[in-house]
């Protein structure tokens, strides 16, 4: 599919907005919280309050960072050069602000409205492996309506990105509603598949989206299984539907399949210290360079790298990373 160079907006996507709370924690004391480690847990606001209080107790350690699949993508986006918006919904209440606030120092431009609910927030918990498992209350970030969704902003924009998680729940019918305006305007439609569980609670509405909407494709190697025995024979099934498929495998290099040719890309070294955002950091290397029209082999390239960077920092806290320094390490390596 065609870039229209000429559209302002580079990429504009949906997300759950969502303030991260990451933590800390020994093996031991996770335990202690019930969770299925690595995978994400939807919780409601009582559930929310119990797990806080757990922490409170364990007088744990609290980073909070501004985060949400898609806003990740789109704050490494803004990063590395991009012209991006993020829409969604936030709190009327000081979280709400820090996360509207934050995107703007990230060069995205929130279009969010406030809601009565409290803003959204992921309990993100870090384990000594690097591994990472999420206890999520959406809050007002699921209160989102198709009025949210502005239609001229998506006629000047090139690429609509949306997050997996989105598609579960009351949200899932603005997301259908976003994906019709994306194709009636042209764009290219990008979807990172986010998480086994949700893909399994949820398969009908991603079958759908995949084989009618979806032209760019983002998935990990467990979140592949989902759909095929293996990942390999996953990105060929998936492939006949989607113009691009990428499934991630982390420190193992990723898979590329495009024109009905599956082309491996290897990872980067990275002393890993919390995976948390290393795959929307892919995303966004990867629509970077898809954007600028680059050879998918180098985009993806793009997306290994950054992933690799963002691995070695705790939380996904971009700013500290030198992204023309990144770009060009890309240049380079793709002349070789």
């Amino acid at each position: 599919m065609n870039i229209n160079k000429d559209k302002p907006t580079d990429v504009i996507a949906l997300g759950n907005a969502l303030l991260d709370f990451l933590i800390e924690i020994d093996e031991e004391r996770f335990l202690e919280f019930n969770l299925t480690k690595g995978q994400f847990h939807l919780v409601d606001g009582k559930q929310a309050q119990e797990l806080l209080q757990k922490i409170r107790k364990h007088q744990l350690t609290i980073d909070i960072v501004p985060g949400g699949s898609a806003a990740n993508t789109l704050r490494a986006l803004a990063l590395l050069g991009a012209n991006v918006i993020l829409c969604g919904k936030v709190g009327d209440d000081n979280n709400g602000k820090i996360y509207v606030e934050e995107m703007r120092n990230h060069g995205v431009y929130p279009r969010f409205s406030s809601h009565s609910q409290q803003t959204g927030h992921a309990l993100t918990f870090i384990t000594p492996d690097a591994e990472r498992t999420f206890s999520v209350h959406l809050g007002a970030a699921i209160e989102l309506t198709k009025e949210d969704i502005l239609e001229e902003d998506i006629k000047k924009s090139k690429i609509l990105h949306l997050e997996g998680y989105q598609l579960e729940g009351k949200t899932s019918d603005i997301v259908l509603h976003a994906l019709q305006l994306a194709q009636k305007h042209g764009l290219t439609i990008s979807l990172d598949v986010a998480d086994p569980g949700v893909i399994s609670r949820n398969k009908a509405i991603f079958d759908k989206i995949i084989t009618k909407y979806a032209d760019i494709l983002f998935l990990n190697e467990i979140e592949a299984l989902e759909f095929s025995p293996s990942p390999e024979e996953a990105i060929q099934n998936l492939g006949k539907h989607c113009e691009i498929v990428v499934v991630k495998l982390g420190k193992k290099g990723s898979l590329l399949h495009q024109n009905h040719t599956t082309s491996f890309i290897s990872a980067f070294p990275a002393k890993a210290i919390d995976t948390t955002g290393a795959g929307d950091s892919y995303a966004a290397g990867f629509l970077y360079g898809y954007g600028e029209q680059w050879k998918v082999q180098k985009a993806a390239m793009l997306g290994s790298y950054l992933a690799s960077k963002v691995v070695e920092l705790k939380g996904v806290t971009l700013k500290s990373l030198d992204f023309p320094n990144i770009k060009q390490q890309v240049e380079k390596t793709w002349s070789k």
